[in-house]
C-alpha cells in the first residue's frame, strides 16, 4: 500500500527503567544515569537532536564493536586522546600536549583533567586498561588488528598468543602521563587514536559490572560530550543528555541527542515530517522527491558496498565463477535508478576521496579500475567456469541485512545474475545487520552484501583487510605474495619509502580484484533531511561519520 503525506503516524517512546547495579558506583551521576524522569525531561526539551539510524546499535563496548553506527554512539559518549576536527583532522581531545620523540616511536601524551560521568578522573591507567584489552586474546576483539595498524609496540605479537598484554608499548608513568612506544613510525598515528577501539575503560568499574559491561544503562561509563540516559541491546530507541562532568561542556549546545532505529524509508520521511526527528536518510524515490528541498544534503561517504563469496564454498572457489557473477549486474543502475542518493558505482577495492599520496592526489586518480560491468564478458566467464566446474547449473543463498535500501538493491542483483547467468539461482536470506555480520565472521554463508568504511585516512585501512586469517577477510581468501607485500607496506622496508609504499599499495589492490576476491556494487552516498534550525552536524568520510559535539538546534 502506497503511503501518503497525509497520513499521520504516531511514534511513542516509551522510556526503558534500569534498576541499579553494583557498577553504578552508587554515586548521584549514575542514579542520574537510570533514572526515567531524566529520560523524559531530556526528550522533551527543543534542543533534544532526534536522528534516524537504519540499523540497532550492536555494541556499546569500544573494544567490541564493529559497526559504523555504534562506533558513531560510542564517539557521542566517550572521548580518545584525540577527535576529528570539522576539516577530519586529528586534534587533542584528552590529549593536553603531545611530545613526539624525533625517530617517531615514541608519544608522552599529558592528559587533560577530566572526569568520568560518576565523577572520578580519567587516567592514563584507563588507557592502558583498554589496549591491553583490545590486543588480549581473550577479549576477542575483531578490531585487535587495528592496534598494529597504529604501530603500536608487540601488538600484533600479543594479539596472535605470542607475548602477553602487558608487553603492550603502553604504560602509565603516572596518572597524568601516558607513554605509547611504536615498533614503526605511523603518519596517521594521531587520526586513529580518535577511533573508538582506542577509547579509554575505567578499570575498577569494567571489573564491577563483568559481563554486563555496557550492555544497560548502569554498566556504561561515559566521558564525551553526553551520556546515555536509555540503552538496552537491541533497543530501538536510544537517549542521550548532556554530560556536565565532560570537560568541554560550555561548548555544548544540545540537551540530548534521541536515536531512532527506522528501517523503513516512508516511515522515516512521515516521521521526519511529522517533526518527530530532526536528521533522516532518504533513499530511492525520495531522492527525487526532496532533493530541491532547502534541508535536503547530499554527502559521499566512504563506505564500499560489495558481495563477499565464502571461498570454501564449491563453485565460489573458482576465480572465474567469481568474475562472471561480479560482471554481470548494472552498477549504474543500481546507483541511478534504485539508490539516487549521490551513490557511485564501484569498480575498485579503494574508494575515491579516501587518501592522498606523496604526490598529492587521490589513491584513485591514475589507477586502474576494475570488475566493470560487462555482461558478455560475464557469459565468458560463467562459460569457462562450467567447463571447469563440470556443470551447468548453480544455486547460492546471499545474506543480506534487513534495511530497505539493502533488499533494494540485493533483489535487483539477483535479478540480474538470474538473468545473465542462465543456469544460476540466487536466493536472498534477510537478517538483522548483527546477525549477518556474526554468519559473515563465521564463514557460515555463501554470498554476503555487506560494506567496509574506513577507519583512517590511509588504502591500508582497506586493504589490510585481506591478510590471511584477518577477521574481515570475510570468505577466507589468502595469497602469500599479497600477505608478505602488506606486511612490508605496514612494517617492513616498504613502510619507509612513501612512494614505493603508494605503489606497492596500488599493485594490492589489483592483485585483490584481479582474483575477484570481492563483487564490489557502490560507493555510498548519503542522502539526508537535516531540520533548518539545526546546524553544526560534522560528517566524516573516514572514522566516525557523524559528530554532535558542536550541533545547534535553536
Amino acid at each position: 500500500m502506497k503511503i501518503t503525506r497525509k497520513i499521520l503516524a504516531i511514534i511513542s517512546i516509551i522510556a526503558l527503567t534500569f534498576s541499579l547495579t553494583a557498577c553504578g558506583g552508587g554515586t548521584k551521576d549514575s542514579k542520574a544515569e537510570g533514572n526515567n524522569e531524566s529520560v523524559e525531561d531530556t526528550s522533551t526539551s527543543g534542543s533534544l537532536l532526534k536522528v534516524q539510524i537504519d540499523a540497532e546499535v550492536a555494541s556499546m563496548d569500544p573494544q567490541i564493536a564493529t559497526d559504523g553506527i555504534s562506533f558513531e554512539v560510542l564517539a557521542a559518549v566517550t572521548e580518545g586522546l584525540y577527535s576529528l576536527s570539522d576539516d577530519g583532522s586529528a586534534v587533542e581531545a584528552i590529549a593536553d600536549k603531545v611530545e613526539k620523540s624525533e625517530d617517531g616511536l615514541t608519544y608522552t601524551v599529558t592528559l587533560k583533567d577530566t572526569k568520568w560521568s560518576n565523577g572520578t578522573p580519567v587516567t592514563a591507567k584507563d588507557f592502558v586498561f583498554a589496549w591491553r584489552r583490545l590486543v588480549d586474546p581473550a577479549t576477542a576483539s575483531e578490531y585487535s588488528f587495528i592496534a598494529g595498524i597504529a604501530g603500536i609496540k608487540n601488538a600484533d605479537a600479543i594479539v596472535n598468543g605470542e607475548m602477553t598484554p602487558d608487553q603492550l608499548g603502553i604504560t602509565a608513568k603516572d596518572d597524568k602521563t601516558l607513554v605509547i612506544e611504536l615498533d614503526t613510525p605511523v603518519p596517521f598515528f594521531e587520526s586513529l587514536m580518535a577511533f573508538p577501539s582506542f577509547f579509554p575503560v575505567n578499570e575498577e568499574f569494567y571489573n564491577k559490572c563483568g559481563d554486563k559491561f555496557a550492555t544497560t544503562v548502569d554498566t556504561i561509563l561515559c566521558n564525551g560530550a553526553f551520556k546515555v540516559a536509555s540503552y538496552e541491546p537491541a533497543a530501538t530507541t536510544i537517549n542521550l543528555e548532556k554530560n556536565t562532568n565532560y570537560w568541554d561542556a560550555d561548548k555544548v549546545q544540545l540537551s540530548g541527542i534521541q536515536y531512532q532505529v527506522i528501517k523503513d524509508s516512508q516511515q522515516t520521511m512521515l516521521s521526519y515530517q511529522n517533526g518527530d526527528l530532526d536528521v533522516a536518510t532518504l533513499s530511492g524515490e525520495q531522492v527525487e522527491q526532496f532533493q530541491s528541498d532547502p534541508e535536503f544534503k547530499n554527502i559521499m561517504s566512504g563506505y564500499l558496498w560489495y558481495i563477499a563469496s565464502n571461498k570454501k564454498v564449491a563453485g565460489l572457489d573458482n576465480e572465474n565463477l567469481r568474475k562472471a557473477i561480479s560482471l554481470s549486474y548494472d552498477k549504474e543502475a543500481i546507483v541511478n535508478n534504485i539508490l539516487k542518493d549521490g551513490s557511485i558505482k564501484a569498480d575498485f577495492l579503494v574508494p575515491t576521496l579516501l587518501a592522498t599520496g606523496p604526490d598529492g592526489k587521490d589513491f584513485r586518480d591514475g589507477t586502474d579500475t576494475y570488475l566493470s560491468t560487462d555482461k558478455a564478458k560475464a557469459l565468458e566467464y560463467y562459460d569457462k567456469a562450467k567447463t571447469e566446474l563440470g556443470k551447468d547449473s548453480f544455486e547460492y543463498t546471499m545474506l543480506i541485512d534487513d534495511a530497505e535500501s539493502a533488499q533494494n538493491v540485493a533483489q535487483f542483483i539477483q535479478a540480474e545474475i538470474q538473468t545473465n547467468l542462465p543456469g544460476m539461482k540466487i536466493n536472498i536470506e534477510t537478517l538483522p545487520k548483527k546477525n549477518r555480520l556474526e554468519r559473515l565472521r563465521a564463514d557460515d554463508f555463501e554470498l554476503g552484501l555487506t560494506r567496509w568504511g574506513p577507519d583512517y585516512a590511509d588504502p591500508m585501512t582497506y586493504l589490510d583487510m585481506w591478510i590471511t586469517g584477518s577477521p574481515n577477510n570475510y570468505g577466507a581468501w589468502s595469497n602469500t605474495e599479497y600477505d608478505s607485500l602488506i606486511q612490508s607496506a605496514k612494517k617492513g622496508e616498504l613502510a619507509l619509502d612513501s612512494e614505493k609504499r603508494w605503489e606497492a599499495l596500488k599493485k594490492a589492490e589489483k592483485m585483490v580484484m584481479d582474483d575477484a576476491v570481492i563483487c564490489p556494487v557502490y560507493q555510498q552516498g548519503n542522502a539526508v533531511m537535516i531540520k533548518k534550525n539545526v546546524s553544526g552536524i560534522e560528517f566524516h568520510s573516514v572514522g566516525i561519520n557523524r559528530v554532535y559535539k558542536n550541533t545547534t538546534k535553536n
